[in-house]
């Protein structure tokens, strides 16, 4: 792999993991909810999910199961309800007002619940799927020694999602100052929770070139 082809690939992924979608959506509510630092755990779900899809890529599964009848359109449906199911509880979750200023976490909602629900926004989107099976492969040179250049791919992959994680998640943080008012966050709710739904019927229109 050359510079130069590292570099595309970087910019690359610099605007699409920008591009505001469910896993940069799940930790900006995260955000809001419980504050940037109890964020983390959601982004260590999200960032395990994307780097298990693309390591998986590069061990040829996700082509294996594009491949595999009806089982991209299982995973997809998935994700559909999945993300349907989150917008409707957002927009019926309570207004009730923010507390960001502790750093234990309420005792119904634990770091573990926080990564495991990171990491199911994640594993359902089918959309991570085919980038992986279909544009990561493009910056391998078959010539040379692939494994190198996957992990290369992949750790660079992680580290600019990572980065826009922790931007939405500041952004998060920061808008919680204004939902103080319980109308103003019952909006923000209601806005969130149509927009993963939007994301879910979205998704029904992804298929496998």
């Amino acid at each position: 792999m050359t510079l130069h082809t590292w570099w595309l690939f970087t910019g690359a992924v610099f605007l699409l993991s920008g591009t505001p979608g469910p896993n940069m959506l799940h930790i900006l509510s995260r955000s809001v909810e419980m504050g940037m630092k109890r964020s983390v755990a959601a982004m260590a779900g999200c960032l395990a999910a994307v780097v298990t899809v693309l390591a998986a890529s590069a061990a040829g599964l996700t082509t294996l199961l594009l491949a595999v009848p009806g089982a991209f359109a299982v995973l997809r449906y998935a994700g559909v309800a999945y993300l349907i199911y989150l917008g409707i509880k957002a927009w019926r979750s309570e207004a009730g007002p923010i507390d960001v200023g502790s750093d234990e976490l309420p005792a119904a909602v634990s770091p573990g619940g926080l990564f495991r629900g990171g990491f199911a926004i994640g594993i359902s989107n089918p959309k991570l799927i085919l980038f992986a099976a279909a544009f990561l492969p493009q910056f391998v040179t078959p010539t040379q020694p692939q494994a190198p250049q996957f992990a290369i791919l992949v750790l660079t992959f992680a580290a600019v999602e990572c980065g826009w994680y922790a931007v939405y998640a500041f952004g998060g943080h920061s808008l919680s100052r204004y939902l103080s008012r319980p109308a103003i966050k019952r909006a923000f709710n209601r806005i969130t929770g149509a927009i993963f739904v939007g994301f879910g019927l979205a998704l029904l229109k992804v298929r496998p070139s």
